[in-house]
């Protein structure tokens, strides 16, 4: 793999240029628990229309973000792909386009890798693109379910792709080893709107994020379902919970789209805010192999990829100082120097 074209840094104060964002308005984000000061600061992609999800490869050497380009529930065949390759770069902004070479893609969403195959969630429609050019490859109806609006999908690595259904409260089963035939695996209010989908390192067991109810929940093969975390009557934690993924060090990052705000739940169980004031996080993901993360800002039409901590930063307590949060002063000594 070539050298990245940038360094990671962690999640520290950040602020996307006022041009990303209609009327002016600033997207800031807080981390809240950093390893050390931002040499490098998150690296921004702009000129995106409506993002709603982003997939990074196994191999970090290129990423995708999804486009809705207009209201995400609308059938207008304009929806776009963007591809970037493993530094950052956009490679070409609408990589893959609605209207455009025979491409059908309406309000694309969450999306999954299997090899050169990339499959992406598109209202009542699944549908499969060869990741070097682009071309339409697969398109799997679901059609015969109504009300289906799918937001996410994954991949379990051995040929079987779920994808969550917010609006039925559904989870399907796709086996790409049968021509692509579809079943449901679950249909259950208590999954409250899934949205984000991941897969827990160890166990393979499906991780929902639930829209509705700003609740984490386990899905197994069989298709039973198990509360990992739920808001109680005193203590709403979570609003609407859009993405969820894990890092190589099995934490959990999840973000929140109404309250603006990236957490992490350790492999304790622990929770904590690691950014906040957002501006409509979307479906986030997480490139393991280089350990950054990446996430959509819907309203903002905008993306941000930027380094996370390692375990042995979590582990390293420090007194925060200003330089934390973006501000840089020179030291009285410093500048005394500078000025000979």
């Amino acid at each position: 793999m070539p050298a990245r074209q940038f360094t990671p840094a962690p999640l520290a104060c950040r602020v996307l240029f006022p041009t990303l964002i209609p009327f002016g308005a600033l997207l800031v984000g807080f981390l809240v628990s950093l390893a050390g000061p931002n040499p490098a600061g998150a690296l921004q992609i702009g000129d995106l229309q409506g993002p709603q999800s982003c997939v990074a490869d196994e191999a970090g050497e290129q990423y995708f973000i999804s486009n809705a380009n207009g209201d995400p529930e609308v059938k207008d065949n304009n929806g776009f792909i963007t591809r970037l390759d493993g530094s950052g770069k956009v490679l070409k902004l609408e990589f893959i386009r609605g209207g455009k070479s025979g491409v059908i893609l309406h309000a694309p969403k969450g999306m999954a890798l299997i090899k050169q195959t990339l499959y992406v969630a598109d209202i009542d429609t699944l549908r499969a693109f060869d990741t070097v050019t682009g071309k339409p490859l697969h398109t799997v109806s679901f059609t015969r379910f109504p009300g289906v609006a799918l937001a996410d999908v994954v991949h379990d690595g051995q040929g079987i792709l779920y994808a969550s259904d917010t609006e039925t409260d559904s989870i399907y089963r796709v086996d790409t080893t049968k021509d692509h035939s579809v079943s449901i695996l679950v249909r259950d209010e208590a999954l409250a709107g899934p949205s984000g989908l991941t897969l827990h390192p160890k166990t393979g067991n499906l991780i929902v994020a639930s829209w509705k109810k700003g609740k984490i929940l386990e899905v197994d093969r069989t298709g039973k379902i198990t509360e990992v975390f739920s808001n109680s009557f005193f203590s709403s934690r979570f609003h609407n919970l859009s993405g969820l993924d894990y890092d190589r060090f099995g934490s959990l990052y999840l973000s929140d789209f109404t309250a603006g705000k990236v957490w992490r739940m350790g492999p304790d169980g622990d929770f904590k805010v690691i950014a906040e004031f957002l501006h409509s996080p979307a479906d986030l993901a997480v490139d393991r192999k280089n350990h950054v993360i990446l996430v959509p800002y819907h309203y903002a039409n905008a993306a941000e990829i930027n380094g996370l901590e390692s375990p042995a930063h979590l582990k390293k307590k420090r007194k925060r100082t200003l330089e934390d949060y973006g501000f840089r002063f020179t030291k009285p000594s410093q500048k005394g120097q500078e000025d000979k």
